[in-house]
Order: structure tokens, then C-alpha cells, then sequence
């Protein structure tokens, strides 16, 4: 009798996402914070006890169902895109796909996550954001659904994609770092033949996918985040480049420990979270 394998269900990379985001909310806050700081005034560890000295404890997960929102928007959309057309097109073949096909794979699916993810990951920012702000100046978004609706009530359905060109980029980006080499990383680590497909390879390979990740796309999650926070500053993605850019080429990596202790974890917990589900909940298929 043929063993049996599984594989994911369209929709489990958003919950792994959605899972892994209740962990490292916290972390995500205290980074937003930091990249929109025009002269660098706190490290990570201030930033996170001015927050709850302002604003208490709960101050940290500011933006949760926003943050929520994004990744059933933008995390479900790429992880459903790859790990689908992955499926499809090794069923049935030898082999897994060759490294530059899961990059250009992964750069489809971030890029068409990213777009999707906008409208959500603009409120997120904005949520997160808004405890930093004087009490008159502040939105005071109720939840995500709130946030959406307010944007396009108040500055227009176009104002919700503001940013989509970034978040685009910066989703091809982080999803070649996390999708593209976990798989690579994963299968390389089980080619050596010294460990199984077990949650301690789950852990090695999304480890090195989330190192990869912080890497690729920081520089553009610093501009992405302000011309999101943006109040018409910005001219577009060229003129924040360049006014960011007059701060100093570090200005670019700013948040950069903060962002790779966040992502990196992140990262950690979606693909173990994925993994089990996967095991667990996955879709049967003769292996």
C-alpha cells in the first residue's frame, strides 16, 4: 500500500500568517515606530517602554485586527498562489522545482499579495503608528474594517492603494526570501540525510528563509512604511527615496535589528504553524 502524503490547503498559509502575527505584533509596532522617526531619538528597547509608558501594555498590540486583516489579504493571497501553482506543477514529476523557478514563483505571488494586501497594510501602519501622535492629530481607528471604511470615506477608494507599488515590491521581495528559500532551504537540508522532515528542519529552514527575507526587502519596507504614514509629503516613491536618503544611507536599514527580530520569528512560526497544519489538516495525496 502506497504511503500518503499532504498538501496544504489553499488557505492555510494565511492562517499559519495570521497565527504567527499574535506573537510578534509587539515587535512589528516597536519597527513602525522606529522607521518613522525623522532623526533616530530611540533604539528598540526605548521605543518599546515609551509606548507602554504612554499608552500601557496593551498600547503594544495597537493595530492587531489590522494587522490581521493584512495577512489574510496579503499573506493568504501569496502562500495560496505559490504553494497551488507549486503543487500543480510538480504533481506527477520527478522532482521538486529548480531554485529560479521557485524565485520567479515567489515574485508572481508577493507581487499579486502585495497589491492585494495594500488597503490593509496602509490601516495597519497608520493604527500602529497612531500612539506616537498628539491626541488631536491622532485617527483613532475603531478596528481594520473601520480604518478601510474612513480612508475611503474621507480621502478617496485610491488613497487605499497608496503605496501598492511598494508593497508590491517589497511583497516579491519577502516572499522570495520566505517561500522561495524555505523550500530550498528545507530541501537541501533533507537531502544531507542527517535529519527527517520534522519540526526541528522546519525550524533550521525558515530560520535561514527569514535571515533572507530581513535582508531583501528592508530597504524597501523603510520607504514603503513612510509613504504610507505620509500626509502628503511625498511626491511619490522616487522623492521619499531621495528624502529618506538625505538622512544618510543607513536611514534605509533603519529599524533593521528590530525588523529581522520580528520578521525572523515571524518567519519561524508561519512555516512550524503551516507545517502542522499541513500534517494534520492537509489534503491526502499518494506519495
Amino acid at each position: 500500500m502506497a504511503a500518503e502524503a499532504r498538501v496544504s490547503r489553499w488557505y492555510f498559509g494565511g492562517l499559519a500568517s495570521c497565527g504567527a502575527a499574535c506573537c510578534t505584533h509587539p515587535l512589528d509596532l516597536v519597527k513602525v515606530h522606529l522607521q518613522t522617526q525623522q532623526e533616530v531619538k530611540l533604539r528598540m528597547t526605548g521605543m518599546a517602554l515609551q509606548v507602554v509608558r504612554s499608552d500601557g501594555i496593551l498600547a503594544l498590540y495597537n493595530g492587531l485586527s489590522a494587522s490581521l486583516c493584512r495577512q489574510m489579504t496579503y499573506s493568504l493571497t501569496r502562500f495560496a498562489i505559490y504553494e497551488t501553482v507549486r503543487d500543480h506543477v510538480t504533481k506527477g514529476s520527478e522532482g521538486p522545482l529548480p531554485f529560479y523557478k521557485k524565485v520567479l514563483l515567489g515574485s508572481i505571488s508577493g507581487c499579486i499579495g502585495g497589491f492585494v494586501g495594500t488597503p490593509a497594510d496602509m490601516v495597519n501602519v497608520r493604527m500602529q503608528n497612531d500612539v506616537k501622535l498628539p491626541q488631536n492629530q491622532r485617527r483613532n481607528y475603531a478596528h481594520a474594517l473601520d480604518g478601510l471604511y474612513r480612508v475611503a470615506r474621507e480621502e478617496g477608494l485610491k488613497k487605499l492603494f497608496s503605496g501598492a507599488t511598494m508593497a508590491s515590491s517589497r511583497g516579491m521581495l519577502v516572499t522570495v526570501g520566505q517561500l522561495s528559500c524555505y523550500d530550498q532551504a528545507k530541501q537541501l537540508v533533507l537531502s544531507t540525510g542527517y535529519l527527517s522532515d520534522s519540526i526541528f528542519t522546519h525550524f533550521i529552514a525558515s530560520f535561514i528563509a527569514g535571515g533572507c527575507a530581513t535582508f531583501l526587502c528592508q530597504p524597501l519596507d523603510v520607504l514603503k512604511t513612510r509613504l504610507m504614514n505620509a500626509k502628503g509629503e511625498y511626491q511619490g516613491v522616487l522623492h521619499c527615496a531621495m528624502e529618506t536618503a538625505k538622512l544618510g544611507p543607513l536611514a534605509f536599514y533603519k529599524g533593521l535589528v528590530p525588523a529581522g527580530i520580528r520578521l525572523m520569528p515571524h518567519t519561524v512560526l508561519t512555516f512550524v504553524f503551516l507545517e502542522q497544519l499541513r500534517k494534520h489538516f492537509g489534503i491526502k495525496v499518494p506519495s
